[in-house]
């Protein structure tokens, strides 16, 4: 039985076919592969972010961390009710690693290997002076272990805001 299709059509279309292919391939090799992701649920509202710093789970330089704390341009915003509690939810690779929160830059929370932690909302918003800001910048910080020392692998930056109606 012989093709209605010629010969040289059938071969145009293999190659074309070949070369879309080949192109997705291309495009698809040149994608980042996405951080983790770690979640803050406050009531019924949640935001989730991937890392403002993050190498592929590769220790960070301490100067980056710095830089990545003092930068909040791309930080995922909540508005906190201080009398609802606050949920963390990590990717297990974070757990896995261990992480931490921060508060205005310092260390808030022992380092945890669950993927949720739940704080109340109210400790998020005192001063050291005993009184109470309107808003602030929570991070999470993965510190891996590397021959017993923690590591730096990765920072997720939240700004709370205070419930103005609270």
């Amino acid at each position: 039985m012989t093709s209605l299709v010629p010969r040289s059509a059938r071969s145009r279309r293999t190659v074309a076919a070949f070369g879309a292919v080949s192109a997705g391939l291309l495009v698809l090799s040149a994608c980042d592969k996405p951080t983790p992701l770690a979640t803050v649920t406050v009531g019924s509202k949640s935001v989730h972010s991937e890392a403002a710093c993050y190498d592929d789970g590769k220790e960070l330089k301490s100067e980056d961390v710095k830089d990545c704390l003092k930068d909040k341009t791309d930080a995922k915003s909540i508005t906190v009710d201080p009398d609802e509690k606050v949920r963390f939810g990590v990717d297990p690779e974070i757990a896995d690693k261990g992480w931490m929160l921060l508060v205005n830059g310092q260390p808030f929370t022992d380092v945890s290997k669950k993927t949720y932690l739940v704080i109340p909302g109210m400790a998020f918003f005192r001063q050291q002076d005993g009184s109470s800001a309107s808003s602030t910048t929570v991070s999470l910080l993965e510190a891996g272990k590397d021959e017993g020392a923690a590591k730096a692998t990765g920072l997720w930056t939240f700004k709370f805001k205070k419930d103005k109606d609270a």
